[in-house]
Formats: structure tokens, C-alpha cells, sequence
């Protein structure tokens, strides 16, 4: 009994292994998940005291319990079966497609990472590139908004900034859940995006089977009064303009099961914000892609060209150089309530046929955008340009600049639109905005006058169409 036994060495080493990972998933990672579970636990308790707009349990639902449940969502199934009768296709293959999507879209929101990491991120990131402002808010209107509600922040998409400024200037209010569009489903953004709370889409996916999925996921957020962001004009604006909006998120949000005509059920509240920015990082690449005869560029040439634009700037803040790229301003409007919006149209939304209820929407998108517009800020690059568009070809001496630039004020002044005046000083905000343009060129300085640079007109223009719909729509 008491002889020894000789183990070859591969042997005892596996044994070793065998029993280590036995310990580390039977003792160590319990323990683990455990602290990082109450650690988790205590950061939401503390944000839920201050956050006017709670994190609701459902972000915080097992991500694997949220897939199952739209995986097995009654709707998805039906679509499912009747996809596979109508195209003869395995169910089970159309189960394994259904699968892929739910996971890829089902976010795994992490409160420590959002507040914490997230956070202290954008903050660092929006001040660094920018001087960031709020331009108005109507905090009246906010301090209202019914706490159980479904919140929706509807949003102008000027830059791929947006999503950091508004998850900055928003921190102090709620989390948001945001869709993302496959741009950032590449390691390691798509993690980080993940535990963040966004939800990827295929924006161009016309699979009706996907559509179901992710409609399915958006009125499940929907119903649990997930607070959600959303760009209703789909996508960047390329030429400066606020776009027609694309109603498909806004559609899959209005099949929620909230019950318009309960007034006991959970109002749908959507809260308007309007960006803008003294520069917009992409302008150039935006424009770009409106030249039909422009050279298009491989996903090479486009890293090629970040990473240029990157190393410039570096190598100017290492000589003292740099400046941060102006200001970046975003106002929050008035809320509008669904359930408000209803009642002035005499409408229940469960209750329509699907044209009725397609007018309806798009009356209601319609709403929503002007509601954006009305709030994009003034900035002073997109006031000093749109002085130079005015003046075509013309050269100006700075006092006539400044005369113009007073007048645009005015009228906006006169249509119920603020301009963003840093130091609240008028004379200041025209020379800032006068200043960016001519340190990039846009504008060229000859004896004392000022004109548009040659062949960057069309930025010029782009800046000015940010701020074009105050000088034609309703005034405020």
C-alpha cells in the first residue's frame, strides 16, 4: 500500500493543469465575479441616488438571458416560420442565422465601465480636441420628464464625435444606449462599445428576417424604458445639411408595447439635441464622398490618411503648436411626449392600419427633426463662414466682416435662435471664428481684406448649411 508510483513527466504536468484549473473555476473565479459583482452593484446604487433618468434593470439583465429571450421572442419565431414556408428554407438554419444577429446585437452593459472608464474617456478626449460648451438647455422642461419613462435622445449626426460629446454632457443626467453602425464592430472597439450599452445594426441589411430581430430588440429597450440615443437621419451629414429623417428606429420604437391609450402604462418622451462643432473632423472625407469623379479610397489609404492626420497634430503639439480645434457645443431641447403627440393627432398607434400608421410616423419624424434643428447651436465658424458664402467671390476688410456677422446675429436674434457667444463678448466670437478659418486656409488674408481660398469654397459651405435651416424654417 505504502509503495510509490512513477508518473511519466506530460503526465503529471497535465494532472497539475487538470487540478489548478479545477481550484481557479471552483474556488477563485466564484470569488472573483462576486467582488466584481458587488463592486458593479455599489457604482449603480450610487448612480441611481443622483441619475435623474435610473439605469433600469433590464441593462443590467445577464446578457445571455436578454439573447435568449429575443432568440425565442414570439415574433422572431413566427417570422422564422413563415420565412421557412414561403422560401423552402431549413428552420434551423434560419434559428443559427437569428442566433448570429441577436448576439451581435444584444449589448453587455457594464456600469463601472460606463461611468468609470467611459467616462473619464470622453471627458479627456472632448476637452482635449475642443472647448466644449452647452449651449442651451431647457432644464425645466428636463427636470419633468416622468423618471419611468422611456427616454429616446434624438440627435443631428454631424461627426463620429457625437457619440463621446453627448455621452459627456449627458453622464450627469443618464447612461445611453446608443446604435452603432458597423464602423466600430473591429477589435478593441467593439467590447469597449459593447460594455458601454450600444447596440450594433446593419443599417444596410434588407434581410426581413434581421429587420424582425432588431426590431424586436429595440421595443423590448423600448418597453423596459431603456434610455436610447438615436440619429434619425441615418448616417453623417456629407454636405453640412440637417437630412430628411429615416424612420425605421423611431418605427421599431413605436410598436413598443407601451399602450398609448393607458394612462397608467409608460410614456414614450423624446428629448431633442442639436451638435455642432467649430470643425468637423471628417469634413473633408465627407465631402469627398459627395464627388462622383473623386478617386475613391481603399480601406489602406483611409487608415493611411487618420494616421497622417493624427502624426500632424502631434507633431505640432510637441513644438507648441497645436490648438484645439475650436468649439463644440450641444443644446438639449424641449421634450415631446408620445402620449402628448397622440392626443393632439386623436390617434392610438396600437390601433392603425399600417398606411395610417406610416403617415403617422412620419409626421412625427418630421416633428422630431424640426425640433433638432431648432436647437443646433450657432457656433462662431459656422456664422463667419456663412458671411463668406454671402459674399461670393467679394474680399471684405475685417470691419465689414464683423458688420455682417453682427447682422446674421440679428436676425437670427429676430427668429428666436441663440448665438453661442464665448466670454459673451460679439466682437470676440467673429474674431475666433475668423482666426480657425484662416489658420486652415479656408479663408486668405491680402492686404487687410479677407476672401474665400481658392477651391475650398465647398467647406466653406459646409460649415454655412449647418446653421441654414434657422435663416429658412419657422422661427422659434
Amino acid at each position: 500500500m505504502s509503495a510509490s508510483i512513477s508518473l511519466p513527466l506530460w503526465l503529471a504536468a497535465l494532472a497539475f493543469v487538470l487540478a489548478a484549473a479545477l481550484v481557479l473555476d471552483r474556488m477563485l473565479l466564484p470569488s472573483v465575479r462576486w467582488f466584481l459583482r458587488r463592486r458593479v452593484n455599489k457604482v449603480v446604487g450610487e448612480l441611481n441616488a443622483r441619475l435623474h433618468l435610473k439605469i433600469q434593470p433590464f441593462k443590467l439583465t445577464k446578457r445571455q438571458v436578454l439573447i435568449d429571450r429575443l432568440i425565442f421572442d414570439p415574433e422572431v419565431l413566427a417570422a422564422v416560420e413563415t420565412r421557412a414556408a414561403e422560401e423552402a428554407r431549413p428552420r434551423e438554419a434560419l434559428m443559427a442565422d437569428v442566433g448570429r444577429w441577436s448576439r451581435e446585437i444584444v449589448p453587455a452593459f457594464n456600469a463601472y465601465v460606463y461611468f468609470r472608464v467611459g467616462y473619464w474617456l470622453a471627458r479627456k478626449l472632448a476637452q482635449l480636441l475642443y472647448r466644449v460648451r452647452l449651449g442651451y438647455a431647457d432644464d425645466r422642461g428636463l427636470a419633468e420628464v416622468d423618471p419611468e419613462a422611456s427616454v429616446v435622445f434624438v440627435m443631428n449626426h454631424r461627426s463620429n464625435m457625437d457619440y463621446i460629446l453627448v455621452a459627456y454632457a449627458a453622464a450627469s443626467r443618464t447612461a445611453l444606449s446608443y446604435a452603432v453602425g458597423e464602423w466600430a464592430r473591429i477589435w478593441p472597439l467593439r467590447a469597449l462599445i459593447r460594455s458601454m450599452g450600444a447596440y450594433f445594426i446593419r443599417r444596410s441589411s434588407g434581410d426581413p428576417t434581421y429587420r424582425r430581430v432588431l426590431e424586436r430588440y429595440v421595443a423590448m429597450a423600448t418597453e423596459a424604458g431603456v434610455v436610447q440615443a438615436v440619429y434619425p437621419e441615418g448616417g453623417l451629414s456629407r454636405d453640412g445639411k440637417l437630412r430628411p429623417p429615416r424612420l425605421g428606429l423611431l418605427s421599431y420604437m413605436l410598436k413598443a408595447r407601451l399602450g398609448e391609450s393607458d394612462q397608467q402604462s409608460r410614456d414614450l418622451v423624446f428629448i431633442p439635441v442639436g451638435l455642432n462643432y467649430d470643425r468637423v473632423l471628417e469634413d473633408r472625407s465627407l465631402l469627398r464622398s459627395l464627388d462622383a469623379e473623386a478617386v475613391r479610397r481603399s480601406v489602406g489609404g483611409a487608415v493611411a490618411t487618420t494616421l497622417g492626420f493624427i502624426g500632424r497634430n502631434l507633431w505640432q503639439m510637441l513644438r507648441g503648436r497645436w490648438y484645439r480645434f475650436g468649439y463644440a457645443c450641444v443644446s438639449f431641447g424641449t421634450p415631446l411626449s408620445l402620449r402628448a403627440f397622440a392626443a393632439r393627432q386623436g390617434i392610438d398607434f396600437s390601433s392603425l392600419d399600417e398606411d395610417e400608421r406610416r403617415q403617422q410616423v412620419e409626421a412625427l419624424g418630421e416633428m422630431l427633426m424640426q425640433a433638432v434643428g431648432r436647437v443646433v447651436p450657432v457656433l462662431p465658424v459656422s456664422l463667419v463662414a456663412s458671411v463668406f458664402v454671402q459674399a461670393g467671390d467679394q474680399a471684405i476688410s475685417e470691419l465689414e466682416l464683423k458688420s455682417r456677422a453682427f447682422e446674421l446675429m440679428a436676425e437670427l436674434a429676430g427668429r428666436g435662435i441663440q448665438t453661442y457667444v464665448p466670454r459673451g463678448d460679439e466682437d470676440y466670437a467673429i474674431t475666433v471664428g475668423l482666426r480657425l478659418l484662416v489658420l486652415r486656409h479656408l479663408v486668405i488674408e491680402e492686404a487687410g481684406h479677407f476672401s474665400a481660398g481658392v477651391g475650398d469654397r465647398p467647406l466653406l459651405e459646409y460649415y454655412a448649411n449647418s446653421i441654414a435651416h434657422h435663416f429658412t424654417g419657422p422661427a422659434n
